[in-house]
């Protein structure tokens, strides 16, 4: 399948101030145009032109006295907006608040968005310190597990749209993980990837995948906690399956049924 940018179709400066606005991370104190740069990998007279531009539409704002942008109110519309197509996740909040505090983890819900895992809401349990992610973290599809179930419950399309989007030299791991995480999903409902093959040694989760009616992909919801308190163990005999009951639930209120389409 070719490359989107040698489509006639695709618009690449519309693709440039996407990725400008991608560039901003929730624990960003402002970025100024050399960052944007390095972030996005575009030339800093083009990202010059590019933040100027958003600035004019509102996307971003521009603080001269120490030269740096920030996300802007149409941006924050546009999130708001976007989170309140998402029905789901406001049916999803008191279940999964509910097993925050039952399980003492992070519960959170995750989307594939430019070929990693991002995630774009948390439940904390309660009277607890803040622990390890917020939204906006990013996770590597191949060695997490939210990416493992995603990877797990994609219809062949689907993969094949991710491995040409992403095209990177490993893009042949997709389908191992994929078919891994399938397995796993087929026999206990959830998918875990451990020890070494895990991208970070001091967190540990599991992952459940759901496909929302709103949205074209399956999300993940996931449960996650530092390794000391969440071990594999404990995910096995507690918090997977609980993960999985409270993902059941969600289904059920929404009445989206659970598949795992064959591929090949």
């Amino acid at each position: 399948m070719r490359d989107l940018k040698d489509d006639k179709r695709f618009a690449n400066t519309l693709a440039r101030g996407l990725s400008v606005l991608r560039a901003f991370r929730p624990t960003d104190k402002g970025l100024g145009n050399l960052e944007i740069s390095e972030r996005t990998g575009l030339p800093r007279s083009t990202v010059s032109r590019l933040t100027f531009t958003l600035c004019a539409l509102g996307y971003l704002t521009h603080r001269r006295h120490h030269d740096k942008y920030y996300l802007g109110p149409a941006a924050l519309a546009l999130g708001n907006i976007a989170a309140a197509s998402f029905g789901f996740i406001e049916t999803a909040s008191p279940i999964m608040q509910n097993l925050a505090n039952a399980t003492k983890t992070l519960i959170g819900v995750a989307i594939q968005d430019d070929g990693q895992m991002l995630v774009v809401k948390t439940w904390r349990p309660e009277n607890t310190p803040p622990i390890w992610i917020n939204v906006g973290y990013r996770m590597p599809i191949l060695t997490s597990s939210t990416g493992a179930a995603y990877l797990g419950v994609l219809t062949d399309e689907e993969q094949e749209k991710l491995t040409t989007a992403v095209q990177g030299n490993q893009t042949n791991q997709y389908g191992k993980v994929g078919r891994k995480a399938r397995s796993d999903l087929l026999a206990q409902g959830y998918s875990v990837v451990s020890g070494s093959e895990r991208f970070s040694s001091s967190i540990n989760a599991v992952a459940t995948p759901y496909r929302p009616s709103e949205f074209a992909e399956p999300v993940a919801f996931l449960s996650g906690a530092p390794t000391e308190s969440l071990s594999d163990e404990r995910i096995q005999a507690e918090v997977g399956p609980a993960l999985v009951q409270a993902v059941e639930e969600l289904r059920s209120i929404t009445g989206q049924y659970y598949s795992l389409v064959a591929t090949s």
